[in-house]
Parts: structure tokens; C-alpha cells; sequence
């Protein structure tokens, strides 16, 4: 039996693959949309429910359809999810779901051949591949000597649920980003804590404008050109001061300690030799991109990243990776969505149709 054709498959329907997906059906492109998830929202619908629409950096409106008007208090992962699932309907996407991909091929030798998609559901054969996987199912854990040991809780703000269930325990938290001094100001108000990262944080005073943020995308960017591993948007643009961690930095919650140097049962060994006993560690210690199941076509570079042209990786044409590197902000995801679209249509055999396919 043979495969179902598309000219597209775009793999993942957050920010990143619902753009792609606007875009693709824009240019009149036969595509599909697979997601792992089990409903709309991506990422989002994981997100603590503490998480609320007014402490979230600024989310983007997905492309042709703005947010419906934001309650400040809603948890941020009902508000997103919602307006992703309407964002489907009202545009048609029928998103394949659950649909987990296990692995992007070549079917074949020819470099202007097609790629087979293997899922969970069955294999597509698919003229280019765009990749909107992200970052969310890979929580990355640093290990330290004694990691192991250790008696108390660890996690990941991947498995975070609320500060309630620490009450009565010391937390550790580990991280230098938005997530870490967030859960640190919640944390905080509710049990004692401490905050340990590998360089000391670097704070902004000044408002985040657009030219900071285009000169911090560059950065981001020009590490996937060198084919590097990406950096996060917000290891170039430092932290930003808002009254609710100024207030946490008040009471003592933002006294950033180095690194500690190993784990033991009861707590850490401190860089200065001293102990600090410790019940929690929550490693607010990032993501990385979501990328195994493109495995079989060997993109990653010698610097263990993938060399990109834009959203496109430079000695793969048919894959575009948005959502990655520099497009992993929600504004960066819409402008990749709607680049990997153009560059498609510059592939060979794509041929747009004077109506839409999106079918599943």
C-alpha cells in the first residue's frame, strides 16, 4: 500500500507549525499537520497553572487572526490552548492528532527525491518536511557528581506544578532565565529558597525594545549559520527587572550563589567548601530542540549543530526547522513559518493549486 502524498508535512502544531501551516495554506500547498499532543495548544497546555497571561513574556498573535481580548489572570495554558484550538477551526486545519513521528527519511538517492515521515499512524511521503517539534518534550538535566545521592526531590520546571507542594522544604533552584527567577519569586513567597547558576545573571534595566531584540536574534542566529548548537534568545539579552522580581530581590529571593560543586544526600557542596542542606532541586536548566526523529538524515554538523540557511537546513533543502534558533520566540516562529513557505515553493515539482488541500 503506498504511502499518502503531500507536497508538505509539517511536524508539530504550536506557534511555530500553526504559522507554517497559515502560510501553506495561503500559497494554495498540499500539506498536513501532524501533532504528538492530544489536543491544541502545544506546548502551552503543559505549562503550570501559576503561569498567568499577565507574567508571560509577550505572546504573538498567530498570523491572520489576532487573540481574542486577555484576562491578565488566566492561567496562560487555558487562554493559549483555547485560542490555538479556535485558530484551527476557523481556519480548517484538521490537525492529525496524536500522531507521533518516529523518524524523516529518504526514500530514495536522488536529492530532489521525497522524504517518508514514519509516525505512530502510518508513513507519508512528503515533497519537503517542516520541522515545528520545539523544545518542550526535552527538558535538559545537567549532571553533577553525587546527582544520584541525593535524598530530597529533584525536577525539572518541565514537571513543575505549583509552590503549595514545597511548603516546609528549602528548594534549590538551578538556572540563569526567565523560568528560574519567575518559579524563584513564586517559590519564594511560600517557603525558603536558594538560587545557584553557572555565570552570574546579567539584569536590564532599560525597556526590551525591538532593536535589542533584532540584535539578539542575530546573535542566536549566527550560531546556526556556523552550524553551532543554538543558544536561547535570552542568554544574549540578559534579564528584565519587573516590579514582581523586584520585590522578590527585596526579601532576598534573587542572592545568586555560583555554581555548587556536588550533590549529597542531605543538601549540596557549596564552591566555597561550605554545605547547604536542601530538600528540593528544581533544575530551571532549559530545553533542547526536540530534532531525534530527523536522525536518519544525518544534518548535524561537526559543532553538534545543524548548519541553516534561514529556516532551511543549508545541505538539506526539503527540511525547514522553524521554531529553532533564532525563530524560537513566538514572533520569530511567525516570520519562520511564513519563510519556509517561500522557500518551498522554489523546490522542484511544487506546484501550488488554485485551491487549498489540507486534508487527513
Amino acid at each position: 500500500m503506498n504511502s499518502p502524498r503531500a507536497d508538505v508535512v509539517v511536524i508539530g502544531a504550536g506557534q511555530a507549525g500553526l504559522s507554517a501551516a497559515y502560510h501553506l495554506q495561503r500559497r494554495g500547498l498540499d500539506f498536513t499537520v501532524l501533532d504528538a499532543e492530544e489536543g491544541p495548544g502545544g506546548a502551552w497546555r503543559h505549562r503550570w497553572k501559576s503561569l498567568r497571561m499577565a507574567t508571560v513574556n509577550g505572546i504573538s498573535d498567530l498570523p491572520g487572526i489576532a487573540k481574542p481580548a486577555v484576562d491578565p489572570r488566566e492561567p496562560s495554558s487555558e487562554f493559549l490552548t483555547r485560542y490555538f484550538r479556535d485558530y484551527e477551526e476557523e481556519l480548517g486545519l484538521r490537525v492529525q492528532r496524536p500522531v507521533k513521528v518516529a523518524s524523516v527519511s529518504r526514500e530514495d538517492d536522488d536529492p530532489a527525491g521525497r522524504l517518508l515521515v514514519s509516525t505512530s499512524r502510518g508513513d507519508w511521503s512528503a515533497a519537503a518536511v517542516i520541522n515545528a517539534t520545539g523544545t518542550w518534550t526535552r527538558p535538559f538535566w545537567p549532571i553533577y557528581p553525587g546527582q544520584h545521592t541525593f535524598r530530597g526531590r529533584q525536577l525539572h520546571v518541565a514537571d513543575y506544578v505549583s509552590a503549595e507542594e514545597f511548603v516546609g522544604h528549602h528548594v534549590i533552584v538551578v538556572g540563569g532565565g526567565i523560568s528560574a527567577v519567575g518559579l524563584l519569586d513564586e517559590i519564594s513567597l511560600v517557603t525558603t529558597t536558594s538560587w545557584f547558576t553557572r555565570r552570574k545573571p546579567v539584569w536590564r534595566d532599560a525597556e526590551f525594545d525591538a532593536k535589542a531584540g533584532h540584535d539578539a536574534v542575530a546573535l542566536v542566529e549566527e550560531r546556526v549559520r556556523q552550524g553551532l548548537p543554538p543558544q536561547s534568545v535570552v542568554s544574549v539579552t540578559g534579564l528584565i527587572w519587573t516590579p514582581p522580581l523586584r520585590a522578590a530581590a527585596a526579601r532576598g529571593a534573587l542572592d545568586r550563589q555560583p555554581m555548587f560543586t556536588a550533590i549529597e544526600p542531605d543538601g549540596v557542596r557549596l564552591a566555597d567548601g561550605g554545605h547547604l542542606a536542601a530538600d528540593v532541586i528544581l533544575w530551571a536548566t532549559g530545553f533542547r530542540a526536540e530534532l531525534e526523529h530527523l536522525a536518519p538524515l544525518h544534518l548535524r554538523g561537526p559543532g553538534g549543530g545543524i548548519l541553516m540557511d534561514g529556516t532551511q537546513v543549508a545541505n538539506e533543502p526539503r527540511v525547514h526547522l522553524v521554531g529553532y534558533g533564532p525563530s524560537s520566540s513566538t514572533i520569530g516562529a511567525n516570520r519562520a513559518g511564513r519563510a519556509a513557505v517561500a522557500a518551498i515553493l522554489k523546490l522542484p515539482g511544487i506546484r501550488p493549486t488554485a485551491g487549498t488541500v489540507n486534508w487527513g
